[in-house]
């Protein structure tokens, strides 16, 4: 009988990246979404409202895995004081949803494996390279991932293997963030932003979800893992690269920082500031990365 994947947040970018990966390794795949969706061969849908805290419990009694993504997107809108407890209450409230279904009916899972973020490391320019074990900080991103990881440790108390994913930037075909700065780059218009010094940890999207599918198959993963390659891609040779693939060199000065304050205010600090971090960990665990060579990954993502 097939094993079943509960997703949260699978309607998304990376969720429905992570659905078809599933299905082709013989899952049966239930999704936890805001409307309920109509039923097909290999995927279930249920209704949950996080707002109202309100799910179908159904949806976790049948469950063998919990794949938790959901949450308010860190860069969709301007970080309001509003907007900025939305993102931290959508992470917190959406695991204790699934917590109190699973305490209640004393239900086991074989694995819980949460989302999390790089974020965890802050808003800092340096080159130190981050691991599992570097400490947090206390800025608002690092604020964010660490009530978003403890919300899933609490999980762990109910004696459930918890795996938690710090996921660096995505790249994928016609999504996610190269939907955004593609288009700029093609009509040759593309930049460095700020100094253009700081780092951008970033991950392919199939390598992001075979770590998930890993971390459902590997019963020795437990606790956090970084998922972005180790290298030294600062925002500079990112751009540089970009517009390579789109057969020019950059010919624009940097984006002022200001400029992107201005626009962006606090959240600018997603585009101004990042940390290297190290892929050890997962690649311990015999993990091997598809996707470690940057150009070949944008040329992958853009010329198909």
């Amino acid at each position: 009988m097939k094993k079943n994947v509960l997703i949260s947040g699978g309607t998304g970018f990376i969720g429905k990246h992570l659905t078809d990966l599933l299905i082709a390794n013989g899952y049966f795949v239930s999704i936890l979404s805001r409307n309920k969706k109509q039923n097909t061969a290999d995927v279930n849908y249920y209704k949950w409202d996080v707002t109202n805290q309100s799910i179908d419990e159904e949806s976790v009694l049948n469950a063998d895995y919990i794949i938790h993504l959901a949450g308010e997107g860190i860069a969709d809108e301007r970080w309001t004081a509003k907007r900025k407890a939305a993102i931290v209450q959508s992470r917190e409230q959406s695991i204790q949803l699934i917590f109190d279904v699973l305490k209640k009916n004393n239900k086991n899972l074989d694995a819980f494996v949460s989302a999390s973020g790089i974020g965890i490391y802050g808003a800092i320019n340096g080159s130190e390279i981050c691991t599992e074990n570097t400490s947090p900080t206390n800025d608002f991103l690092g604020t964010t991932c660490q009530k978003w990881e403890f919300a899933a440790d609490c999980i762990e108390n109910l004696g459930i293997r918890v795996v938690k994913i710090r996921t660096g930037l995505v790249l994928g075909k016609d999504e996610g963030f190269l939907k955004k700065l593609a288009p700029i780059f093609k009509y040759r218009i593309g930049s460095a932003l700020g100094s253009g010094k700081q780092y951008m940890p970033w991950i392919h999207i199939d390598d992001l979800c075979n770590i998930y599918l890993e971390a459902l198959n590997n019963t020795t993963m437990t606790g956090a893992y970084n998922a972005a390659i180790t290298d030294n891609t600062t925002n500079s040779i990112f751009s540089k690269t970009l517009a390579k693939i789109y057969g020019y060199s950059i010919w624009l000065p940097n984006v002022p920082a200001f400029l992107i304050k201005l626009a962006l205010g606090e959240m600018a600090q997603i585009l101004l500031t990042g940390r290297r971090v190290s892929s050890e960990k997962i690649e311990k665990t015999g993990y091997k990365f598809q996707f470690d060579n940057l150009e070949n990954t944008l040329r992958d993502c853009l010329e198909k």
